[in-house]
């Protein structure tokens, strides 16, 4: 996206961005790399700690659960949105004041988050506080890169990898304790000291680690038409249940202007000098094959880390707080095994790593293919706390075959296009998944409830037991609607399993990548 020719403005401009700056030593850098990482923490925590919130937020709110989920999606589409922006942004005004406005801004709207008092004004603030956040995650690797010497470039990342594997362990845990013990609004209200603090550490330790500016030209159609295909798709998605699907106008209207708008994109980015986002490198067949491989994987994996509390909570009778402790297992192993994926990568060809991983992490769906109502709590966190090895030995070496099949000097347009297909990916699979599942738990109650045998008999030993009728015909009527969930969300899990699979061949598309080639960590 950058021009690689400067003028002479620009060479002030780089001049006064501080190119010349050096790196930190001793207690400062400490200091330094831990407030950075803090914030590329705060920022994954958030894309987590509502998930098991949006029972206790749909209920805050007088809307549906499955309506809540639009918390969810909104933040990330606005995130993915912000991504391919990130380098243009940094470029043009300089990464740290980038990095500082964009903090500011995810304080503010995590404030304006917790003071909704309707969805609409929710969504509309969780889509500023994901447009604030995407650049977030990016930046806080170029500052620690730029902060720390080279040599301890390597550790930098370690620690800034970290925080993604540990932030979503601490999310479900911290939402539900907050939206059990507290009120839902305190999962947005606690990011405000927070970001407070940081602000405060990055303007005291990071003087001087601005980075050179150049005025360049920003490819303002393709982010109009960027916003328009990605806005109406996600739409689509999120009212068609409500809408019943294709057999609304509203809903074949916003299909047809996702699809229009979608391949216009294309076609501008593919023929403007400066696009917003380069699809040209979709022409190397390692990356495109290691992108699409991504986004299913991960698609399938955030989607399973949606429903699961919402399914613990509506029918298991689990608390916010007992979902987020089953689920936060998922990132134990994660950061166990997470350090020794790169010796891995050196002795095994990374597409067999990224194959063992996707397929391990298909092989705990079908873990939960079994599960029925009478499942404890260990049946629901084992195959959580093993799905984190899966995860550990996908995400690393796919991000090397992609970002090792293109020229270096595309390397950064291809990691933002990683970064947005892997976001993108995350809230439409929430969407997709969340709509079949709702549909068919409704298509298996009333399976079971046409099968149903002895239904008066448990009728009259319920009001035996002091039931009204009433109240016992709604009794078995919530006992059939839990089994029937039950078994939906097996067969939803046997879907997942089988697109896992799609996924760790994908990858096998790739050609393999050089040997000895660095790992992706740095972008």
């Amino acid at each position: 996206m950058a021009s690689t020719a400067q003028s002479a403005p620009a060479r002030r401009d780089a001049a006064k961005g501080g190119g010349d700056s050096k790196p930190l030593t001793g207690a400062r850098l400490i200091l330094a790399g831990f407030v950075l990482a803090m914030a590329n923490f705060i920022v994954v925590l958030d894309t987590t700690i509502a998930n098991v919130s949006v029972p206790h937020i749909a209920g805050g709110l007088a809307v549906a659960v499955s309506s809540g989920t639009w918390v969810i999606t909104s933040y990330a589409v606005a995130e993915a949105i912000c991504v391919p922006l990130t380098g243009w942004l940094a470029n043009r005004f300089g990464t740290l004041r980038v990095f500082m406005l964009s903090l500011v801004g995810f304080g503010i709207f995590s404030t304006l988050c917790g003071l909704s008092n309707s969805l609409s004004m929710l969504v509309v603030f969780r889509l500023g506080q994901g447009l604030c956040g995407g650049p977030l995650m990016p930046l806080t690797q170029t500052l620690l890169l730029r902060i720390f010497p080279k040599p301890l470039h390597p550790k930098a990342m370690a620690m800034w990898a970290m925080t993604v594997v540990t932030a979503p362990i601490a999310g479900p845990i911290l939402g539900g304790y907050i939206s059990d013990n507290w009120s839902w609004e305190w999962i947005f209200f606690i990011n405000v000291p927070i970001v407070a603090l940081i602000f405060f550490g990055v303007f005291v330790l990071l003087r001087g680690a601005e980075t050179p500016t150049q005025k360049l030209p920003i490819d303002k159609i393709g982010l109009g038409l960027l916003v328009i295909w990605v806005g109406a798709f996600q739409m689509m998605l999120d009212l068609g249940r409500d809408e019943d699907w294709f057999s609304s106008t509203k809903i074949v209207a916003l299909a047809c202007i996702a699809a229009v708008f979608f391949v216009v994109f294309v076609i501008w980015e593919l023929t403007e000098e400066h696009p917003i986002v380069n699809v040209g490198v979709f022409r190397y067949r390692g990356f495109s094959a290691a992108t699409l491989s991504l986004m299913i994987a991960f698609g399938t994996y955030f989607a399973s880390i949606v429903i699961i509390p919402q399914w613990l909570q509506t029918s298991m009778g689990y608390t916010a707080t007992d979902a987020g402790y089953a689920m936060a297992f998922s990132g134990v192993l994660a950061v166990v095994a997470s350090p020794f994926v790169p010796k891995l990568m050196q002795k095994f060809d990374p597409r067999l790593i990224v194959f063992t991983g996707v397929m391990w992490i298909a092989v705990c769906a079908v873990m939960r293919m079994t599960w029925s109502t009478e499942i404890t709590f260990w049946t629901i966190a084992i195959p959580q706390l093993l799905q984190g090895a899966g995860v550990s030995l996908m995400i690393v070496p796919l991000t090397t075959i992609s970002l090792s099949s293109v020229k270096p000097s595309e390397t950064a347009s291809a990691a933002g296009i990683a970064n947005f297909g892997r976001t993108l990916a995350g809230a439409v699979a929430t969407a997709i998944v969340t709509t079949v599942w709702s549909d068919m738990s409704r298509a298996r109650s009333d399976d079971v409830a046409g099968t149903l045998n002895g239904a008066d008999g448990v009728s009259q030993v319920l009001q035996n037991q002091g039931f009204s009728s009433e109240q016992a015909r709604g009794t078995i009527a919530q006992m059939v609607e839990n089994q029937g969930t039950a078994i939906a969300t097996g067969h939803l899990f046997a879907i997942c399993a089988v697109a896992l699979v799609f996924a760790a061949m994908t990858i096998w598309l790739a050609p393999r990548p050089p040997k000895n080639v660095k790992t992706a960590s740095g972008h």
